[in-house]
């Protein structure tokens, strides 16, 4: 792994958890950095090791608190970019402020874009994400962008747990937007689709209509590409119950969870929701019906295909 130079890794505070594992997957060690905030809140950034002439990976996810953790990939790029590092990749598993990826109305800004500008002018060379909101995102850099799919860890996880073409099962998307993402697992595990059609009145609030497919005595499996609010999952939950489904597990790669999320989570007919760990969960969301699965193999992965100039959308299902 030396076509750019030694790899080293380097992380933020917003998913150190993560970023550990990215590194023992690899057989690496984190970088030594100091990333702290000083008493009036701004971010200090200190490179502790010699990175001249390096490949570098910077592993943060944008997610909460958005601001502060986004602050801090900036600096650190540039902490990095000035301590002459021979390239510099950003690793964010989860992309804050995706959702803001076009104008609706007069006054809006487009915040995805200019996110992507402040990443590029603090230093970084290349993005490597995951699930990205919207693949337009990715037009918005004039940089190099890998974006891995979280469907790949998910369905190898249901693939390892229920095996292909179990009949008790039928995969479901939660509207038409997530139809792409929903049909690839019924290819993968060759079980049925539905569809829940839906009209969502404001952000944050949908109304479920019906639903497009049988799934009277199935087990569901209910997939999305993110849990924010956990409105969306839950009321297709509701949906698919009371049309005869027998159990519900949803699946997203990113868990969000704001809100009112977990209380609707423990209220709600979901039976368990498995989340990628793009996002740390903290104490205050912790419920007994999350599990986590950990993408830090594709991470690593895709890491080590990025020195090596292999094409990383290989790893994509």
């Amino acid at each position: 792994m030396a076509n750019h130079g030694k790899i080293k890794l380097f992380a933020g505070n917003s998913n150190p958890e993560l970023a550990r594992k990215i590194a023992a997957c690899l057989g690496m060690e984190l970088g030594a950095c100091t990333v702290k905030t000083f008493s009036d809140g701004e971010v200090s950034v200190n490179i502790e090791e010699n990175v001249r002439g390096c490949d570098v990976f910077v592993i943060q996810s944008t997610c909460s608190p958005v601001n502060n953790n986004l602050m801090e990939l900036l600096i650190m790029g540039d902490a990095l970019r000035r301590a002459s590092a021979q390239r510099i990749t950003a690793v964010i598993p989860y992309f804050g402020y995706g959702r803001q990826d076009r104008k609706t109305k007069a006054g809006e800004p487009i915040t995805a874009k200019l996110v992507s500008k402040l990443i590029e002018k603090s230093g970084y060379d290349r993005v490597l994400t995951m699930d990205l909101h919207a693949n337009q995102i990715m037009g918005f850099f004039d940089i190099p962008v890998d974006n891995l799919l979280g469907t790949t860890v998910l369905v190898r996880h249901f693939e390892e747990t229920l095996g292909i073409a179990n009949p008790e099962y039928a995969v479901v998307s939660p509207d038409f937007g997530a139809v792409t993402r929903a049909r690839k697992f019924t290819e993968h595990l060759q079980l049925p689709m539905a569809v829940i059609e839906k009209r969502r009145a404001k952000a944050n609030v949908s109304e479920v209509m019906s639903i497009s497919g049988d799934v009277s005595g199935k087990k569901c499996i209910l997939v999305d590409d993110m849990v924010d609010t956990a409105g969306t999952l839950c009321h297709g939950a509701d949906a698919l119950v009371d049309h005869g489904a027998v159990q519900v597990v949803a699946c997203a790669s990113h868990g969000v969870l704001s809100g009112p999320a977990i209380q609707r989570l423990m209220d709600g007919r979901i039976d368990k929701l498995l989340m990628l760990d793009t996002i740390p969960v903290t104490p205050e969301k912790q419920c007994a019906k999350i599990e986590t699965v950990t993408c830090a193999d594709i991470f690593a992965e895709a890491i080590r295909m990025i020195n090596a100039d292999e094409p990383v959308e290989e790893l994509n299902i």
